[in-house]
């Protein structure tokens, strides 16, 4: 899988009529929403893009108004621990329902919170390497089957040394079940005649950046930090016994 998500919306209901029914906001408008949701950030208008686009590069805003919808993608929006939202998001999503999904494939990390009307009912985090985060409120009934053992993570055929995943599901699998449920779409998987067409929702594209370069060079340092941590890649390939073996620098 290689789905990555950053969405954040504010809703009258449910997302699915809205989406498939968008008509473009205009760019003033869609500025307007960034300039609320990010203040303080030097908002500049690049262009257009879709939904598709779910998480996009780092500075780099989508944002669109629909009637009764005002939705965006923007990796800063998204949560380790979702219970912790800003309070200017809630105060911009009084009165609607809030809804969060992120999602990232490299680590295979899920976030997925709801609040109505300012309380949160639904907040989920969790990853291989760091375990259940949060985990707060009642599970949706989408969730259900993946907690009750019906998605288990199959060992791969061939790999060496393999321990038993330590989550019930892959959080990926279950991260499509839920952008379905809350957004009306997937990205990855056998799309339903109902599902939204993510490519045919127009997003408007911002580049939003803090102007004091702060925000910019934290990333950085985390990045590093990160790359030191992991250290060089592996590299491994199919053995004649069929078996995965890693291969040595100097085999390339």
């Amino acid at each position: 899988m290689g789905a990555k998500t950053a969405l954040l919306a504010f809703a009258d209901g449910d997302l699915r009529p809205a989406l498939l029914s968008a008509t473009p906001s205009t760019p003033a408008v869609a500025e307007a929403l960034v300039r609320e949701i990010l203040p303080g950030y030097a908002v500049t208008l690049v262009g257009d893009s879709t939904l598709d686009e779910t998480r996009p590069p780092d500075d780099v805003t989508l944002a669109t108004v629909l009637p009764g919808v005002k939705l965006l993608c923007d990796s800063r929006l998204v949560l380790d621990l979702p219970s912790e939202l800003p309070a200017h998001l809630y105060r911009a999503g009084a009165g609607r329902r809030i809804i969060m999904h992120g999602m990232h494939s490299v680590v295979d990390w899920l976030c997925f919170a709801v609040w109505e009307d300012g309380n949160l009912v639904r907040s989920l985090s969790l990853s291989p390497d760091s375990g259940i985060e949060e985990n707060i409120g009642e599970p949706f009934e989408f969730e259900r089957p993946y907690w009750e053992g019906e998605h288990p993570v199959e060992p791969v055929p061939g790999w060496p040394n393999q321990d038993p995943y330590p989550l019930p599901f892959h959080p990926l699998e279950l991260g499509e079940a839920a952008l379905r449920a809350l957004f009306g779409f997937i990205l990855e998987g056998l799309p339903k005649p109902d599902d939204v067409d993510a490519d045919a929702v127009h997003m408007h594209e911002f580049h939003v950046a803090d102007p004091t370069g702060e925000e910019q060079a934290a990333r950085e340092a985390a990045h590093e930090q990160a790359r030191r941590v992991m250290g060089l890649p592996r590299t491994f390939r199919m053995g004649p016994d069929g078996t995965m073996q890693e291969i040595s620098g100097d085999e390339f």
